[in-house]
């Protein structure tokens, strides 16, 4: 009995020095700072990119409402809320970058407070070269990056290095709302699609032209923001939409549009990603 002991107690000591060896070659798990979240956003500091940041418009403004990626004076209000910036080629992407969200920072200068701003890609910069990541922030959210009651000073130093990264957009209890191009009509549909969150942008927009029908006909891109779909046959509505994001999130948008539309209006849907 005495002799069982002993050699199960041997093998059981041979075992532990033979894990402990082994751990020394075995590289550990460790719980990376630089996490990913679930929607492919990064929540780690080695994420920013340096960039570029300038400012246009009003120093209290939204920039322009005649903004490249369609949104008009809606830059303006609620949820927007004049926290809009352009951006160069490079991330503007033909408008298929419009609706993105940033965070951008700034911390090269003794105005800078070093916290970050969230801005949405409303407008193209057209000084901005392709190489440059290049923020042509509004009056308003260009000063927010300044320290506590240094904004028109901040201003006044033109241009300033920052860095950024992009961020799923949040606008809270905002749906997705679909603005019908004042150029519609029975036979052609244009629509701008605001207040998209998660990824923002959108790399495919379909239409239900025909309620009940099944058919999902791809719409094609305008200018800026703006997508088009030229019809055969009357489309008194109600609309449907099939929304396909550049990380290719899927969201249907049910009689988004209802029947006897009109063009210029804008309608708030139900839905939001």
């Amino acid at each position: 009995m005495a002799s069982a002991l002993h050699s199960i107690f041997s093998s059981l000591k041979h075992f532990v020095i033979a894990l402990s060896l082994l751990s020394l070659f075995t590289p550990c798990l460790c719980i990376r700072a630089n996490r990913r979240l679930d929607d492919g956003y990064s929540s780690g500091d080695s994420d920013w990119i340096d960039a570029v940041a300038t400012w246009y418009g009003n120093p209290y403004g939204y920039g322009t409402d005649g903004c490249a990626c369609g949104y008009a004076d809606a830059v303006g209000k609620a949820p927007f809320s004049s926290m809009i910036t352009s951006v160069g080629p490079s991330l503007y992407k033909e408008g298929r970058g419009c609706g993105a969200c940033y965070q951008v920072r700034c911390s090269s200068h003794s105005l800078c407070s070093g916290s970050p701003v969230t801005v949405i890609v409303a407008d193209e910069c057209p000084g901005c070269t392709e190489n440059e990541f290049h923020f042509d922030m509004s009056g308003t959210a260009f000063g927010l990056m300044s320290r506590s009651f240094s904004a028109d000073q901040f201003r006044n130093l033109g241009r300033i290095s920052v860095q950024y990264k992009r961020i799923p957009c949040n606008y809270k209890d905002t749906n997705i709302n679909f603005k019908v191009d004042s150029g519609s009509n029975s036979y052609y549909l244009a629509v701008v699609v605001l207040y998209e969150g998660g990824d923002g942008d959108i790399s495919l927009l379909e239409v239900m032209a025909q309620p009940g029908s099944g058919i999902w006909a791809p719409m094609l891109p305008s200018w800026g923001a703006v997508w088009k779909y030229q019809a055969d046959a009357a489309m008194p509505g109600p609309f449907s939409f099939r929304i396909t994001t550049g990380k290719k999130k899927i969201l249907i948008v049910e009689n988004a549009i209802p029947a006897g539309w009109s063009p210029g209006q804008t309608y708030a849907s139900s839905k939001n990603f």
